[in-house]
């Protein structure tokens, strides 16, 4: 799916499996794209609430979200209601769970055909890792498993039925993968904590990015300072406390303030700091863009664009969150931003490893919880911008072909 992380994480990977000598066979949901260089099934869900979603989507992808979309996805979300409501008594889990059964009655057709070597669940969705699970239970073939999220929360105790599966499902996974491998030091950490037996079967392996596409040049605005925000946005990594300590730097210095431009690209600005830029009359720096589509003038991708935008932007904007959680994930725009070669800043919450990264690539830093700090960094940028200072940032990006690499290395160790 152009723009989501958790698909691109493992296409940018592909062409470099390829170059290796690997042929994919690949499963997937319907909600992306089909790979014609391979054997690619996309399946469709067999439960209620995950046949709605997917069929919305597919009728968006096709049609838009016009008449034709109202017109169809109405009745259908009436015909299944009931069965819904039925799933979710009875189930309880997140409506992706229903991936899991096609999952494993396709792959094992895939499997009986092609005889692969080994089996790679990655999400993002844990519907492709339990299914993983049954068909090496299923067949006998190793599986690998790259976890994309954290699957319990820190410091808390799953209550849900939805949670308590996750925290199961983490544990068949330490106990069963050949080899699994997470994005950040702590998170394999906590989950090995949880599930000593998984010893040295995990790994922590940074999932890095494809290098641009499309280049463009940087030019200073001689008036404003452009911030850029690409990516999504919810109420746990909101840009609120980025607008309240805004707004402070522009109770402080009106004029320093007026030469930001804050433009957020991907998904649009989250509710609540929404309703702040609003109430406090800050709409004017704050741009929302939202998701960039295929342009059919210049025949460049949402993806293109948006590569672009990056290159182009005095500062990149991350916004990591203040959730207990933030220890364990790092975002996955940090990667995309490090091959735009734009000074970076950062605004994160108790993540040493996040912190050593940042740093490393020159970026500016500020915690989640003290607005001071990012009130002193946006005053740092205005200085920087004034006196015309460039940033250099001679370090090399991190690439999916460094991650792919260590795979391939992990796998030839622990499995052959």
């Amino acid at each position: 799916m152009d723009g989501r992380a958790a698909s691109l994480t493992i296409t940018d990977k592909i062409p470099h499996l390829i170059e290796e000598g690997i042929e994919p066979v690949v499963l997937s949901a319907v909600t992306g794209k089909k790979d014609t260089r391979f054997y690619h099934r996309q399946i469709l869900p067999w439960g209620p609430a995950g046949l709605r979603f997917d069929l919305r989507h597919l009728i968006a992808q096709k049609y838009g979200r016009g008449l034709f979309y109202r017109l169809t996805t109405g009745p259908v979300s009436i015909i299944l209601s009931p069965l819904i409501l039925i799933e979710r008594l009875i189930i309880g889990l997140q409506s992706q769970w229903s991936w899991t059964p096609a999952a494993i009655f396709w792959g094992y057709i895939a499997i009986k055909k092609f005889d692969p070597e080994l089996i790679y669940s990655t999400g993002g969705a844990y519907s492709a890792h339990w299914a993983g699970i049954w068909l090496k239970r299923i067949t006998k073939k190793p599986w690998i498993a790259e976890i994309h999220d954290p699957m319990v929360f820190p410091g808390t105790v799953p209550k849900t039925r939805n949670l308590k599966f996750w925290a199961k499902l983490e544990g068949m996974i330490c106990r069963e993968a050949n080899f699994a491998w997470w994005f950040t030091d702590q998170a394999m950490l906590s989950a090995k904590r949880r599930h000593p037996e998984l010893g040295d079967k995990g790994k922590v392996i940074l999932p890095g990015a494809e290098p641009p596409i499309v280049t463009a040049e940087y030019k200073r605005d001689p008036q404003y300072i452009h911030i850029g925000h690409f990516g999504s946005l919810s109420n746990v990594r909101t840009l609120k406390g980025f607008a309240q300590a805004f707004l402070k730097l522009k109770e402080e210095s009106l004029d320093i303030a007026n030469h930001f431009k804050i433009e957020c690209y991907g998904g649009h600005i989250d509710t609540n700091a929404k309703k702040f830029i609003t109430e406090n009359q800050l709409e004017k720096y704050f741009i929302d863009i939202g998701r960039l589509e295929y342009d059919p003038k210049t025949k460049k991708s949402g993806r293109e664009q948006i590569q672009i935008k990056m290159q182009e932007m005095d500062y990149l904007l991350i916004i990591h969150g203040d959730t207990e959680d933030c220890v364990e994930y790092i975002p996955s725009k940090f990667y995309d931003y490090l091959w735009a070669k734009r000074p970076i800043f950062a605004i994160i919450n108790k993540n040493q490893q996040f912190k050593n990264l940042l740093s490393k690539y020159k970026s500016l830093i500020s915690n989640a919880t003290d607005i001071n700090s990012i009130v002193e960094k946006l005053n740092e940028i205005y200085i920087n911008w004034n006196e015309k200072k460039e940033v250099n940032i001679n370090e090399l990006p991190i690439s999916t072909s460094n991650a792919t690499n260590q795979i391939i290395e992990y796998v030839n160790h622990e499995i052959n």
